[in-house]
């Protein structure tokens, strides 16, 4: 629907929680990031779950040593 392609998908349970990161590629998106992110934050109160998504240079310098 928006034009996102899901390019990898990591999953394991971390202290007892499910977790799953995703790697996409927004670059033929139709929406903006601040827009993604919304609906993205929206969605995950509505399921009752936390969705949070990161720019890769973002990610990137945080996971640099």
């Amino acid at each position: 629907e928006k034009n996102i392609n899901v390019l990898d998908i990591s999953q394991t349970i971390l202290r007892g929680m499910f977790t799953m990161m995703m790697l996409v590629d927004l670059e033929q998106s139709t929406e903006p990031f601040d827009r993604i992110e919304g609906s993205l934050l929206s969605e995950g109160e509505r399921l009752g779950v936390s969705i949070r998504i990161q720019r890769e240079d973002m990610f990137d310098a945080m996971h640099r040593i």
